[in-house]
């Protein structure tokens, strides 16, 4: 097997090989490591093996692969190892170990090899220590200084045998492995949790804390000490003579040695006794470490005091012993100094090495902050303590704030969980205690913080000046300056929670004073930057963005309500808004619009404006002059006809959503004069998917061809690619809210306007549907047709929904317009039917048609639906089309409604059985098929809520009505998805009131006309119903509960339950005395049903209403069990 395997690596590594044949070798390599177990022996030999001279005889990538199958074997099980596995294992490692590091070069030729190998060695001790390898630490101590050869009598100061460097690396390396195994909570999270590596990893910590914690310690700091002095003497060395390649390597390996000391220490120190890391000897090596030259020192040490400082320990008071000891407030405030003079002496250099340490110094403050905040939450602290604990937090928050001003936003955001930390105990404070929480420290703390916050919002100052770099700068740098803007706006809401006036005041003091210099400047005839830099204009703008989280919501926000209106709603209708006085959100707004800061010439700055602007529409309300300057910003080159056309689409989105709120105070001339202004903006905005291989994109013949796969799926990838398009549709929706709201220029002006935009679109559609489409992978003219589809679509959307019909009512004149626009839609439908782009266009179209069109366009619905069914498509486009049929039957679109909707039951109902028939091959089919069981059945009790349920009972459907009671009552039966069975059972019952009751019954029903209102009504008896009751609804009744698939623990399925007490019930209502009759004579008897319990059961149902006995059933059924008689 050692042949075969080393052959596979050779062909999977390289590049030239057959790529079928890499294929097999990787596979085969695969199930090589699933069966490591039958594989270790194999595994050790290709570590292992050597040449004649002693050198290892397989290449790295063999000899990784071969600790990577053992590592398959000892980490895949936690019972010890077999006696003879795990002698030899044992013994080939040592020996390795003597004659690699000890006597050999350490793997000097592929160093990776070292790390690889002290992981496989850490699951080799994890697997059998303490039960097989209890002498695993003495055997490693050993190693560590081994005796010299006879001819070197060479020792240390100490007159032992020095420590051999190599094994020492390995040593600090596998505890390194063994304390992230055993408690690094990352690590351990990454993997499943199981109780048995819990209670393993448990073990591992107890037994070398009460057995070895003291001489690993002492190992590990006398490993540190004497790579510390000889390198002190080396960098002296360097010093004096001047750097060599020798003394480099040499400093490189000391300072590694000493650096992998200090992360093995962090990696025990959180789980062994605190007394043994922290001590006279320990502490002093630390702060020596903290202030090492090498910066990767100097960040582990700082790694380890975190670890310290959050170590957990019982007592608090201890824990503020141990920081007291540490006096970490002092010791960071000159660390962060020392760092910062550090940066500033190489001006216009970044240093990533310092960057990262000034982040670990941050991470230590974060982490001492967080303990003395959750120090002075204990409430078992004593005063004295307490007293202790609120100076040295006082001490760390002058640091803390330098630490969140730092100009590098990795180093600002560690210090984001202390801050929330102390914010969060200020807002306990100001819960416990409103009017005297505030202290002037905390006071100018928080003054101090939110300085820094607002500072660190504005755009880093190397953040390009020029536009054209900055809309080229990576977006990802500009998705995490957004990142951290959140972050810092979370700390600003928190600031303001404790004092809003404070947040307030800050805000509009930068916002308004920019603004108005702003303004200054530009009226004195300033450049049009005003002298003021973008970063300090966006940040004004986007402060006023922020303002508004801090303040009410809704108009009354942006004025000073008099007392007198305060607490009168009805007064404050009629009073005139404009005449308030505004507020101080009102007077940032009305600054904003007024300042001109919209024309500041940097897209960041305008495009901040208008966030504010779709932001607090409100504001224009009250402040109704303000509409027009910000229309003509809008419409404008700083707005929707600016230059750069990825910036369109959301102002496109904000002039939606302003016209929308101002529409009513938009005066008639400047509706014209904005439809003129925006007509070139309603040229469609086309991203094509790419031509096809032969280049080609339209051709001669044909009609409708079946869609190539491959085109298909370019197809509805483009469309569903982000775009321009998709912004613009808020911009067709806009133009018909524009149109409709002309209502002084006539109607007729009206639909002309109408036709004006329309027809240009619908030319363009006709000539798409007219192109010739050489092949199937011709798809230009159906992506044309898509988009022209939902752009006449949306501006019908515009428009206000169609009234309620009444009598004598008088269709509008654009009603013909929408009539034009369904009937070019059905056209291109039939035309392109074979493409899912177009049938999902065609609904999206109709969705919105239907809404404003009403009765006018009712016609056409049938004709959409059958040609929508009339080809193979996905479940989910059934799934969609019963919603838009809901949609229209639950509007209940006149008399006609009926009519059309009896044509469309049949065809559905087929359609649905096809797919529900249809072979479950995946997780995804599954949840197909139940998404399409789900909205048929939501679709007929749609119509069973409201009065068209006798379509169910027509001369057409009438036939089928007992194979559709049928199918319900089957997906009732099928316990595989509570929810669909619940609505089943509702289908039933209604079923049951309706068409069970006798001749002349009556039921009442809601009035979709009048929501509040309920009509008595007549039922529709349907003959022999009542069989379907007694032979097949109250079987099931009893016996689904009782059923494998039931489970009666599930929240869901007792909902069924509830649902199955109101079929009973509704049967009961419907039959009367024949059903308890039924049910205490034949039934329940039938089932061996005590008498006493029938009698219960009937006497419930007769006198319980539903929603008491739909509890009663649920807790019978809890109590009795289920009555197993199958439905027939």
């Amino acid at each position: 097997m050692e042949a075969q395997i080393i052959s596979a690596i050779q062909i999977a590594a390289d590049p030239s090989q057959d790529r079928s044949l890499q294929a097999q070798a990787v596979d085969f390599l695969n199930v090589v490591r699933t069966n490591a177990r039958e594989s270790c022996g194999v595994a050790l030999t290709l570590f292992l093996e050597q040449n004649p001279d002693g050198s290892r005889k397989n290449s790295p990538h063999v000899r990784v692969f071969a600790l990577q199958m053992l590592d398959d074997f000892l980490d895949g099980s936690l019972e010890p190892l077999e006696g003879n596995a795990f002698q030899a294992l044992e013994q080939a490692f040592v020996m390795y170990i003597q004659s690699e590091y000890i006597q050999g070069p350490a793997e000097a030729s592929a160093p990776y090899i070292r790390n690889k190998f002290s992981h496989t060695l850490a699951l080799l001790f994890l697997r059998c220590y303490p039960r097989q390898w209890s002498t695993f630490f003495p055997t490693i101590y050993s190693l560590l200084r081994p005796s010299p050869p006879a001819s070197d009598p060479s020792s240390s100061s100490n007159g032992l045998p020095p420590i051999n460097g190599h094994v020492s690396i390995l040593f600090l390396r596998l505890l390194i492995e063994i304390s992230g195994e055993v408690h690094d909570a990352i690590l351990k999270g990454a993997r499943t949790w199981t109780e048995e590596r819990q209670t393993r990893d448990g073990t591992v910590r107890h037994t070398i804390r009460e057995n070895e914690a003291e001489n690993m310690n002492t190992a590990v700091l006398t490993i540190v000490a004497e790579a510390e002095e000889p390198l002190n003497k080396l960098r002296e060395e360097i010093a004096n003579s001047g750097e060599t390649p020798e003394r480099v390597r040499e400093r490189a390996g000391l300072e590694e040695v000493i650096e992998l000391g200090v992360k093995a220490f962090a990696g025990y120190v959180s789980w062994v006794d605190i007394n043994l890391t922290v001590n006279q000897h320990t502490i002093p090596l630390i702060f020596r470490l903290l202030a090492d030259p090498a910066t990767t020192i100097r960040q582990a040490t700082a790694f380890a005091l975190l670890r310290i400082v959050t170590k957990g320990l019982k007592d608090p008071c201890d824990k503020l012993q141990l920081i007291r000891v540490l006096s970490l407030g002092e010791v960071l405030e000159a660390l962060e100094e020392k760092s910062r003079q550090r940066r500033d002496a190489k001006p216009g250099q970044t240093d990533e090495a310092e960057e990262t340490y000034r982040e670990s110094l941050g991470k230590l403050a974060c982490g001492l902050g967080a303990e003395l905040v959750d120090l002075l939450a204990d409430q078992n602290l004593s005063l004295e303590h307490r007293e202790i604990a609120e100076q040295l937090l006082a001490q760390l928050l002058p640091v803390a704030i330098r630490f969140l001003a730092d100009e590098y936003d990795d180093t600002s955001s560690t210090m984001f969980t202390f801050f929330h930390s102390i914010l969060s105990s200020y807002k306990k404070a100001k819960k416990a205690s409103p009017q005297t929480h505030l202290t002037e420290p905390k006071r100018q703390f928080l003054i101090s913080t939110l300085n820094v916050i607002i500072q660190k919002l504005k755009w880093d100052s190397d953040t390009a000046e020029d536009e054209e770099e900055f809309e080229e700068m990576d977006e990802d740098d500009k998705t995490a300056f957004e990142k951290m803007r959140q972050d810092l706006r979370t700390l600003m809401d928190s600031i303001g929670t404790i004092d809003d006036q404070l947040v307030a005041d800050a805000v509009q003091q930068i916002a308004v004073s920019t603004l108005i210099a702003y303004q200054t400047a530009r009226a004195s005839g300033a450049p049009d930057t005003g002298g003021i830099s973008w970063k300090d204009a966006e940040l004004a703008v986007y402060l006023v963005h922020l303002y508004g989280e801090l303040r009410p919501k809704g108009k009354f926000a942006f004025v000073q309500i008099p007392p007198e209106l305060a607490e009168s709603k009805p007064k404050r209708k009629n009073v005139d808004m404009s005449t308030l006085p505004l507020t101080q959100h009102g007077e940032l707004m009305f600054a904003v619009v007024n300042s001109s800061i919209s024309s500041y010439p940097h897209t960041a700055v305008r495009g901040q404006f208008f966030e504010v602007v779709g932001r607090y529409l409100d504001f224009f309300k009250v402040r109704k002059d303000c509409v027009v300057p910000v229309l003509e910003a809008l419409v404008d080159t700083r707005g929707m006809h600016q230059a750069r056309k990825n910036r369109r689409g959301r102002v496109f989105y904000v002039f939606h959503r302003f016209i929308k709120e101002v529409r009513n105070d938009i005066p008639q001339d400047l509706i014209l004069s904005l439809l003129t202004s925006i007509q070139d903006l309603l040229e469609l905005e086309l991203e094509p998917p790419p031509a096809d291989a032969d280049g080609n994109s339209s051709s001669s013949a044909g009609s409708s061809p079946t869609p190539d796969q491959d085109a298909s799926n370019l197809l509805e990838e483009a469309i569903k690619a982000p775009g321009l398009f998709d912004s613009q549709l808020y911009l067709f929706e806009t133009t018909g809210t524009l149109i409709s709201s002309l209502a002084e220029v006539g109607e007729d002006e009206q639909v002309s306007l109408l036709r004006a935009i329309t027809n240009p679109l619908l030319g363009q559609l006709s000539q798409a549907l007219q192109t010739p489409m050489k092949d199937p992978k011709d798809i230009l003219p159906v992506f044309k047709a898509h988009h022209l589809i939902q752009a006449v679509a949306s501006i019908v959307k515009g428009f206000p929904d169609a009234p309620p019909q009444v009598p004598g009512y008088v269709p509008p004149k654009r009603m013909e317009v929408f009539k034009e626009i369904a009937e070019a839609v059905l056209v291109s439908l039939e035309a392109f039917n074979t493409f899912k782009v177009i049938r999902d266009a065609a609904r999206f179209a109709f969705t919105r048609i239907i809404a404003a069109a009403a009765t006018s366009v009712a016609q056409y619905v049938p004709v959409l639906t059958s040609r929508l069914l009339a080809v193979e498509s996905e479940p989910s486009e059934l799934v969609e089309l019963f919603s838009f049929l809901g949609l229209v039957f639950h509007r209940h679109l006149g008399d006609e409604v009926l009519d059309m909707l009896d044509q469309l039951i049949a065809p559905l109902t087929t359609k649905v059985s096809s797919v529900i028939l249809r072979p479950i091959d995946g997780t995804d089919a599954l949840q197909a098929h139940e998404d399409t069981k789900k909205a048929y059945l939501e679709f007929i009790l749609t119509i069973m809520t409201g009065p068209l349920y006798t379509v169910f009972i027509s001369s057409r459907n009438g036939p089928h009505f007992e194979s559709l009671v049928g199918g319900i009552v089957e997906i009732a039966a099928d316990t595989s998805y509570p929810p669909t069975q619940k609505t089943a059972f509702t289908i039933l019952s209604r079923f049951t009131t309706h068409f069970g009751a006798p001749e002349g019954s009556k039921v009442m029903v809601k009035d979709r006309s009048k929501p509040a209102a309920v009509d008595e009504v007549p039922t529709h008896y349907v003959p022999g119903f009542e069989r379907v009751v007694y032979e097949r609804l109250i079987p099931l009744a009893f016996s689904l509960p009782g059923s494998p698939g039931f489970n009666i623990k599930d929240a869901q399925s007792l909902q069924v339950l509830g649902e199955i007490g109101v079929m009973l019930k509704a049967a009961h209502k419907a039959r009367g005395q024949e059903v308890l009759d039924f049910l205490a004579n034949s039934f329940l008897p039938s089932q061996n049903s005590p008498p006493p319990t029938t009698l219960e059961f009937v006497t419930k149902l007769s006198e319980l209403d539903s929603k008491s006995f739909r509890k009663y059933f649920t807790e019978f059924v809890r109590g009795a069990g289920a009555v197993n008689a199958p439905p027939r």
